[in-house]
This record gives C-alpha cells, sequence and structure tokens, in this order.
C-alpha cells in the first residue's frame, strides 16, 4: 500500500512551500518520524517527517513551489526493508557459456566492421556537402529583420532589467532574442579584465524572497524616517564586569546587552505607546502588551522571533529566551508561530561591526530600533574630556501614526534608561533585579 505524503500546512497564512532539499534519495527506506525533507516557506524553514517506515517515492524535485496539502512523496508501507546481505555476482562471462563464449566474438567481428562501413560513409558526406545544405549554410550565417529583435515579453523584461536588446544574443529562430534570454541577461559588467570572470546563478529562497518583498513593501508604503542618538554604555560595563559572572553562574546564561536594550524598549513604550501601535485601514491600532521582535541572522537569512509579553520578563527571562530563540533560529529549528506578531523590533548590527545604520520597519508595525557597535570615544563630562565606550542608535518609524516629538521622546527614554539603568530599570536593587 502506497501512502501518500501531503504538504502540512505551516500557518494560517500559508499556502504554498518549495522544497529546499530532499534529506533522502528516490527508493530509499525511510523510519517513521524521520525528516525527509528540508521545506520553506516565506516565514521559516520546517523539516518533514516520514509519516511511516517503507519505500520512498519522490514526487517533486528541489526547488519546486508546492502548495499545502498537495502530494510530495509516496511511501510502500508494504514493502519489505532491504536486507544488510552483500549479493555477490559474476561480472565476466564464462567462457564455455553458450551467449558469452563461443558466439560473442563473431557478434564483435561483425559490429567492428559495420562500424567501419559507417565511419566511411559519415567521412564522405563530410567531404562532399550537398548543394541544399550548403545555401542553407550561407542563409544562416547571415542576418535577418529578426536577429537581435526581442519577443514583446523579452523587451518588457530587459526593459525592467535596463539592459539594451543590442547587449543580448538570442538563441530563438533567425537569432531572435527570447523570453528565456532575457530572464537569464545580466547587465554589461563593461571591458572585460585579464583574470578570470565567472558568474554563477542559484535561486532565491522562498524566504529571501519574502524577505525583500517585505523591504520594498516597507519602503513603498510607509512614511520612513529615522532619528539618531547616542549613548554612553559605562553604567552597563560596570554592572556587567561586576556581576557577569555571578548571573551566568546561578542562571545558565550570560548577562548581555539584550536584557538591557529590551527591558529599556519596554518602558519606552510606555511612555510613548503610538510607538507600539500599527495602521489598520483607516485606524490605528495601539497594543498594551509588548511582543519584541529580535533580528537574527540565520542559515537561511534575516529571522525575526518574538520575545512574548517582554514586559513581563525579567533580565534572566529576557537572556534566556534571546539564547533559546537564537539556537533555534541557528539550528533552523524555528517555527512559523515563533515569528509571527510583534509590535516593536530590535536589531542589532553591531555584532558585524555597524556603527551606524538606518533600519527598515518590519510591518506591519511602526518603529525598529537599531543597535550598533560601542566604541570608545571621547566624550565631555562635568566640564572635562573623558573617554568613554559609546552605541550609536537609531529608530526608524512610521511618521503617519509617531510623530517626531514622539519619536525622539522615545529614543531619549531610551538613552536615559540605558545610561542610569540601576535607577530606571533595576529600582535601585540590583541584586533582586538579577535574581541573585
Amino acid at each position: 500500500m502506497a501512502l501518500e505524503m501531503k504538504v502540512p500546512s505551516p500557518g494560517e497564512s500559508i499556502t504554498e512551500v518549495e522544497i529546499a532539499q530532499w534529506l533522502v534519495e528516490d527508493g530509499d527506506w525511510v523510519e517513521k518520524d524521520q525528516a525527509i525533507a528540508e521545506v520553506d516557506s516565506d516565514k521559516a524553514t520546517l523539516e518533514l517527517p516520514a509519516e511511516a517506515s517503507g519505500i520512498i517515492t519522490l514526487k517533486a524535485e528541489e526547488g519546486d513551489a508546492v502548495g499545502v496539502g498537495e502530494v510530495v512523496c509516496l511511501i510502500d508501507t508494504e514493502a519489505e526493508k532491504p536486507g544488510g546481505e552483500d549479493e555477490s555476482t559474476d561480472t565476466y562471462d564464462d567462457p564455455g557459456d553458450e551467449t558469452g563464449g563461443n558466439n560473442a566474438a563473431p557478434d564483435l567481428d561483425k559490429q567492428d566492421a559495420k562500424n567501419k562501413d559507417t565511419g566511411k560513409k559519415a567521412e564522405a558526406k563530410t567531404e562532399t556537402p550537398s548543394k541544399s545544405s550548403t545555401q542553407r549554410q550561407g542563409q544562416d550565417s547571415g542576418k535577418s529583420y529578426a536577429t537581435g529583435t526581442p519577443s514583446p515579453s523579452a523587451k518588457k523584461i530587459l526593459s525592467e532589467k535596463g539592459i539594451d536588446a543590442n547587449d543580448v544574443k538570442g538563441t530563438g529562430r533567425d537569432g531572435r532574442i527570447t523570453k528565456h534570454d532575457a530572464e537569464n541577461a545580466t547587465p554589461s559588467m563593461g571591458t572585460p579584465g585579464t583574470g578570470d570572470r565567472g558568474t554563477s546563478r542559484s535561486k532565491l529562497s522562498m524566504l529571501r524572497r519574502k524577505v525583500a518583498e517585505r523591504l520594498v513593501e516597507a519602503k513603498n508604503t510607509t512614511a520612513m524616517l529615522t532619528t539618531f542618538n547616542e549613548v554612553d554604555m559605562t553604567a552597563i560595563f560596570d554592572l556587567r564586569k561586576e556581576y557577569k559572572e555571578t548571573f551566568k553562574e546561578k542562571h545558565g546564561v550570560s548577562l548581555g546587552f539584550m536584557s538591557f536594550f529590551t527591558l529599556a524598549v519596554v518602558r519606552a513604550l510606555e511612555m510613548y505607546p503610538a510607538v507600539n501601535s500599527m495602521i489598520d485601514g483607516k485606524e490605528m491600532l495601539t497594543f498594551d502588551y509588548k511582543d519584541i521582535s529580535i533580528a537574527v541572522s540565520g542559515p537561511k537569512g534575516l529571522m525575526v522571533p518574538v520575545i512574548r509579553n517582554a514586559e513581563n520578563l525579567s533580565f534572566r527571562g529576557v537572556e534566556s529566551e534571546v539564547k533559546r530563540l537564537a539556537l533555534r533560529a541557528r539550528d533552523g529549528q524555528i517555527t512559523v508561530d515563533e515569528m509571527t506578531g510583534g509590535t516593536f523590533t530590535i536589531s542589532n548590527g553591531g555584532v558585524f561591526g555597524s556603527m551606524l545604520s538606518t533600519p527598515i520597519i518590519n510591518p506591519p508595525q511602526s518603529g525598529i530600533l537599531g543597535m550598533h557597535n560601542i566604541v570608545e570615544r571621547p566624550v565631555v563630562k562635568n566640564g572635562g574630556v573623558t573617554i568613554a565606550p559609546i552605541m550609536y542608535v537609531a529608530l526608524s518609524y512610521d511618521h503617519r501614526i509617531i510623530d517626531g516629538k514622539e519619536s525622539v521622546g522615545f529614543l531619549v527614554a531610551v538613552k536615559e534608561a540605558l545610561e542610569n539603568p540601576i535607577e530606571l530599570l533595576m529600582d535601585n536593587d540590583v541584586k533582586k533585579a538579577l535574581e541573585l
């Protein structure tokens, strides 16, 4: 009996997935619950487990887009599991065998004679081409009115890419540029140099295509603006230096920067609720909870898992959740549900060395905070110049519902909490706040 395996629904809004990689070969024996494929949705990469044990027959290729509920493979549950015994067979015929012995030589002689005769005829044809063939070659070598002319669909694609039709060699009839030629065409890279100039083409994953789509959507549909400030990280450095090891021994996670920034954002969102809002048609939705999305880099691209109800978490709770989500994203185990929702996003480009950037809003959210690297810079304190660890921070926001006063006030509130964490984030009791 052949069991049809269909694509399960990864989430309510997902109707299609892409076969990213088959983890088994066609005809392999698979065990129940064994991971047989990785599938990409527009939100995450998920593993597809076998629903039964048996011999598998693949019905879709890698890179194929398949709808939810479609059959991607068959599993023969009545097939016998292959044994481990090696069956040896003779690869040489017995000289006395009727089919492999005495009759073989005459057949080979006949075949050699036939091949020689065929070769002579081929040589004769090469030496004396026909008149019609010569005329046809002459016509092919010349250009016709269609040479270099793109088809309507090819013309549209070339126009979108900004490529001149004269720079594309057509492979269609009489040299016409086809749609396939246009799709594979690349802009001119100028006069070739003397070194290697190879190129490669690879298909974007469904997740990457969705991320690209959402980024363009954010740029085109929001009135995005960015405001900047700088944060003196001295107080946080001192706290981490004093309590980092004790915190890790007690809770099993490091006291990092993300807990300080997350709790500082939660405090600022309480003060400026418009930043914790989003537009829904002609209405503004404001949330009384703070679901903070954390942008992390995964093997398949950018992923944004969500810390639920961050307003209820302590330093330990935030650090534990950040570690859990980051590890799941790195290992490709993050689920669609873990990346659904979010009312505000924090992105840390500083881990890659970024000094300053303008982060793009994660729709339908209205704000995103960008963290950057920490550099020792000269600053003025109490009338004198001193060296302090400084981080530039950026807030990109949707100006349609967030005014300049609120956006600047929000970022200043984040700055104040980070520069005075003991009073504003720990209620003047460090050990209680860190649960030590």
